[in-house]
């Protein structure tokens, strides 16, 4: 499977970014609704993993909390490769939005 991969630097402490990616998958849920479902979340300390499925293409990664940072890696499928990069990008602008 073909990865994805983003980073976002944070100005926040590590506990603060966490807290702050709690609404991570809620706010995917809502600004996505009628392109996503089957969101899965669950925590494992400063990993967050998470899975959906949009447009029949399942989606699974980690978001991992660094103290100035927070890393995505992630699966695509195969047939999604031509959405990878705006995909990221997506990933990207929510997470710089979520942590300002």
């Amino acid at each position: 499977m073909p990865k994805m991969s983003v980073s976002v630097p944070h100005g926040l402490g590590k506990e603060q970014a966490m807290e702050k990616l709690k609404d991570f998958m809620p706010k995917i849920r809502e600004r996505y609704q009628s392109q996503v479902s089957n969101l899965e979340e669950s925590w494992a300390e400063n990993v967050l993993n998470f899975g959906f499925t949009t447009f029949g293409f399942p989606i699974k990664g980690a978001l991992t909390v660094e103290p100035g940072e927070v890393k995505l890696d992630g699966d695509l499928p195969f047939a999604a490769m031509m959405f990878k990069g705006k995909i990221e990008q997506e990933f990207k602008d929510s997470l710089v939005k979520l942590l300002a």
